[in-house]
Order: structure tokens, then C-alpha cells, then sequence
């Protein structure tokens, strides 16, 4: 489904780990595989100003639903125990719950964008977009690695 890239064409590939039925290696080309949606964002930052972008790109829930998450389905808050951790190839990292991005909780339209201002991110990578954020501090370039984890329990 993806090419391979030569040290003079790198190609940057998103590794899709944790807990799920079917773990993956992706590239920006197979992003596209989902339903796209746009996202005309505004960050504030405090070094360089307010940088408005548009991007486009998969609902990073979309991705890991398809995925197969392992989640218990007889439990409906079961998948509220769920962390995905995000990791950019520059060594940048966030952590966000399930719960955001789910459609029964938070909904948060965050994306995995493949492009920025109508130029593609094949070679860079995909970036993390979290359109609610004034600032664009959990903004991630070129994300190497999603990792979902349902180990997380409360210690009562």
C-alpha cells in the first residue's frame, strides 16, 4: 500500500501501537484512506505571535477506531481508562485521554493532518492538530508513534 523511501526520498512512518486488535505502520499516503476534514486553526504563540493555519487530514479517533481498540464492550466506561501518548520525531510528546476524542465524551476534532496549507506532509510526517487549543503547544510535527494504553486504573 506504501511506497519505501532511499535516504534521498525519506519517507516518515507513524507506528501504531498498544492496545488494539490490529496495530499498523502508517504513512501520510495511507491517511488518506479515511474521511478527510479541514481545519482552519488559529495559534497563539508566545514567541512568534498568532500563525494561522489550514489543515487536513483524518479524525485521529476515526484511525484508532479502526484500529480495534480493546476496549471491554460490555462495559461502556471501559474506554474511559484508555491513554493514547503521541510522540513527534522532533522528541516532542502529549498525552491525551479516550475520552476527548470520543464521540460519546469530548468529540474533540483532533487530527492527524497530511497537509498544511494545501501542501502535503508526506516527507515531514503527519501532524497532530487540536483545533480547540488557543495555544499550539500539543501541536506535533512529524508524529512517529501512537501508542494506546488501557492499563490506566484508579488506585482506590
Amino acid at each position: 500500500m506504501s511506497r519505501s523511501g532511499t535516504a534521498a526520498d525519506p519517507v516518515t512512518e507513524l507506528a501504531l501501537t498498544g492496545d488494539l486488535a490490529r496495530p499498523a505502520r502508517l504513512r501520510v499516503p495511507d491517511l488518506l484512506a479515511w474521511p478527510q476534514h479541514q481545519a482552519r486553526v488559529s495559534f497563539e504563540c508566545a514567541t512568534s505571535g498568532t500563525r494561522h493555519h489550514r489543515f487536513t487530514g483524518p479524525l485521529l479517533h476515526d484511525v484508532l477506531h479502526d484500529a480495534r481498540p480493546g476496549f471491554d464492550p460490555a462495559r461502556r466506561k471501559d474506554r474511559l481508562r484508555f491513554l493514547i501518548a503521541l510522540s513527534g520525531a522532533d522528541g516532542h510528546h502529549v498525552l491525551l485521554s479516550w475520552a476527548e476524542i470520543d464521540p460519546d465524551f469530548g468529540q474533540a476534532p483532533v487530527l492527524l493532518a497530511v497537509s498544511i496549507d494545501d501542501t502535503p506532509l508526506d516527507r515531514a510526517g503527519p501532524q497532530l492538530v487540536l483545533p480547540q487549543d488557543r495555544c499550539g503547544a500539543r501541536h506535533i510535527s512529524g508524529i512517529n508513534a501512537i501508542h494506546l494504553d488501557g492499563r490506566y486504573t484508579s488506585r482506590t
